[in-house]
């Protein structure tokens, strides 16, 4: 990490790109009860914004994908692999926040039972929410295995990481050298939508976010 504290992208491999994609719909998001590292399936609609998602970014021609080792993430990534026919990485690190006691519990029901913490971490304050993992540690986790398979890649090539709404805003605001209780600015994910990061010479640059489709709402545990 730099003396501004952003993290490079160091000098070689010059133009690569990362793009951190969401997982498609559960019914826990419809639902809006908290996932964390629960390991939910893709709904049918989940499954076809995968599809649709995966036609798009295959046009990129991406060179390599990595994703959660959750179902909902590896669902997801499965759709790109058929079409790209890439080997997936499947990698615990690039879990979902654990939220401890909040996990399984709706939208209201965090509120209701935890409502200074949940107001806390909104504010920027580093909470364990429901007793679980700081948005630093996730990052700890989550950005070393996106540099890594980054690393890899050849000069303009492209790595698609596959993961969860919290874990891909951490990862984020850590390889743009956020500081942590700037990182709720950066707006949550829509299902099956993305972020794009790109090399620059001063390290990575946030090209995109939330693209794939026209708005939708935000459904998940870091809204």
């Amino acid at each position: 990490m730099s003396a501004t504290g952003e993290v490079s992208a160091g000098r070689s491999g010059r133009g690569r790109r990362v793009i951190l994609w969401r997982h498609g719909q559960t019914a826990w998001n419809v639902e809006r009860r908290f996932q964390g590292t629960t390991d939910v399936p893709l709904t049918e609609t989940g499954v076809a914004q995968a599809r649709r998602a995966a036609r798009l970014l295959a046009s990129l021609k991406p060179d390599a994908i990595v994703a959660s080792d959750l179902r909902r993430a590896a669902l997801t990534a499965a759709e790109l692999a058929v079409l790209t026919e890439l080997q997936i990485t499947h990698d615990e690190g690039l879990r979902e926040t654990y939220a401890g006691v909040w996990q399984g519990l709706t939208h209201d029901e965090i509120i209701a039972a935890h409502g200074d913490e949940y107001a806390a971490w909104k504010r920027g304050e580093p909470v364990r929410r429901g007793g679980g993992e700081l948005e630093t540690e996730v990052a700890d986790r989550a950005a070393p295995v996106v540099l890594g398979h980054a690393d890899k890649l050849p000069d303009g090539g492209t790595l698609v990481v596959v993961s969860h709404g919290g874990t891909i805003r951490t990862t984020i605001g850590r390889l743009l050298g956020l500081e942590a209780r700037h990182w709720e600015s950066l707006g949550g994910l829509s299902n099956c939508c993305w972020s794009v990061l790109g090399e620059g010479a001063r390290g990575w640059r946030l090209l995109e976010h939330n693209a794939g489709t026209l708005p939708e709402p935000v459904l998940g545990d870091d809204d």
